[in-house]
């Protein structure tokens, strides 16, 4: 089954998932094309006294079209149901006994029953009534005709049919309403998905607005004052200097406002001085009060703020899952610096083959629970964690490593660099 609008040449239910069900249509199809067909033709010929060639006719126009059901149910509708009307007026010339069934033999009402079925599955509503309402103006029609008279028995095609034709219409709807509603929860999860990274970006964008207020300050001072603190300045540098704290307190200024926006009702928390690398003992502690007994192994390096800010919150969301999801489980957590780091022109700046390979590592590992737990840890990325993790690695050009370990727990490293030249 599948949208009524579109994919008219594509077989009745090729839209199912599965393999075998796919294939059904077509097996039924087979399967009463090779029945009714011999069957036909023995009946007519038989029971109802038809010439063998008229009946052979008959039979091929009634049964073979089911094959084109599968893919063009309506164009078969139009071959079978006119084949049937000829057959009812062919039987008309021949005497058969008042106990067979006229105008359409049994046969004939399997076959298109099964016809009836496939158009439910496919055609549009209006088609439906349409169909029914010319089988039911033929079977009346020949009533007329009817040579051993005309009773309720006779109207089984125009019942049968229409009970065909209803259940495949319900059959149908059915499926595009859960069609529908997969699509709805498909786009509304991305939507989900979508806000729960812009909610990340812009608690990002608050909590490192300290950190280049900061830094702008600092600029603004040091502008401010260089006149004072640098003897015999030319004119025209003590001009550029007020030019660079002007600037500077216009920046301000501006960040001031774009915070304004950034923040909601319930940003208030957020206005404290911003963590780094020196809380994250204080935070393991406190995790370690909760769910048991937590490694630390610190890292005592100088980091600038946004790294150990994105550091303090990797841990922090890290910890989070555990607590979540694995309380009680053995847990490690791991800051480590690759490559050297100092203060002067020997550390960070000495070059790329020194420069590039000095990165903040955060390691946090977890094994499983002492209790099974009812549900997995997370690692389909959708909740606010694991976004926000990647969103701060991605910030400051890092990378992030997480996934389920094999004998089970949870593993969550990140790589944060520390020297500008790896921020871009």
């Amino acid at each position: 089954m599948e949208p009524v609008e579109a994919g008219r040449s594509r077989a009745v239910l090729a839209g199912a998932s599965r393999r075998w069900v796919r294939g059904l249509p077509w097996a039924l199809a087979f399967v009463l094309s090779v029945a009714l067909l011999p069957t036909t033709i023995v009946v007519l010929t038989a029971d109802y006294g038809l010439n063998g060639a008229v009946a052979g006719g008959l039979a091929v126009a009634q049964a073979a079209p089911l094959l084109l059901a599968v893919v063009r149910p309506l164009q078969a509708w139009y071959v079978v149901f006119l084949a049937d009307v000829a057959g009812a007026l062919a039987l008309l010339s021949v005497d058969f006994e008042e106990r067979l069934l006229w105008p359409f033999p049994p046969m004939e009402l399997v076959g298109y029953v099964g016809l009836c079925l496939a158009l439910g599955l496919r055609e549009r509503r209006r088609t439906l009534v349409l169909v029914w309402l010319a089988t039911a103006a033929a079977n009346v029609g020949l009533g007329f005709a009817a040579p051993h008279g005309f009773g309720a028995r006779e109207l089984l095609f125009t019942i049968l049919g229409g009970v065909a034709l209803l259940l495949g219409g319900v059959l149908r709807d059915r499926y595009e309403v859960q069609r529908r509603l997969a699509e709805q929860e498909t786009i509304s999860e991305a939507e989900r998905g979508r806000r729960t990274l812009l909610e990340e970006r812009a608690r990002i964008a608050r909590e490192l607005h300290d950190v280049v207020a900061h830094h702008m300050s600092v600029i603004t001072v040091q502008a401010d004052t260089a006149e004072y603190r640098l003897r015999a300045l030319p004119s025209d540098v003590r001009e550029e200097f007020t030019s660079i704290a002007s600037t500077a307190r216009e920046s301000l200024g501006e960040m001031r406002r774009l915070l304004g926006v950034l923040r909601n009702e319930e940003a208030h928390g957020e206005l404290v001085p911003q963590p780094g690398l020196a809380q994250i003992g204080q935070l393991v502690e406190a995790t370690a009060r909760t769910v048991g007994p937590v490694e630390f192994s610190p890292c005592e390096a100088e980091v600038p703020e946004a790294v150990g800010l994105s550091a303090y919150r990797i841990v922090q969301e890290a910890l989070a899952n555990v607590v979540r999801h694995a309380p009680g489980a053995a847990t490690r957590v791991s800051l480590s610096v690759d490559g050297p780091v100092g203060d002067g022109p020997g550390g960070g700046d000495g070059g790329d083959g020194g420069g590039r390979g000095e990165r903040l590592t955060v390691l946090v590992v977890n094994g499983p629970p002492p209790r099974p737990r009812d549900g997995p840890l997370e690692v389909g990325g959708t909740g606010h964690g694991l976004v926000g993790m990647r969103e701060r690695v991605r910030l400051v050009g890092g990378t992030l490593d997480v996934g389920p370990l094999p004998a089970g727990g949870f593993r969550v490293a990140a790589q944060l660099p520390l020297t500008e030249k790896d921020f871009t």
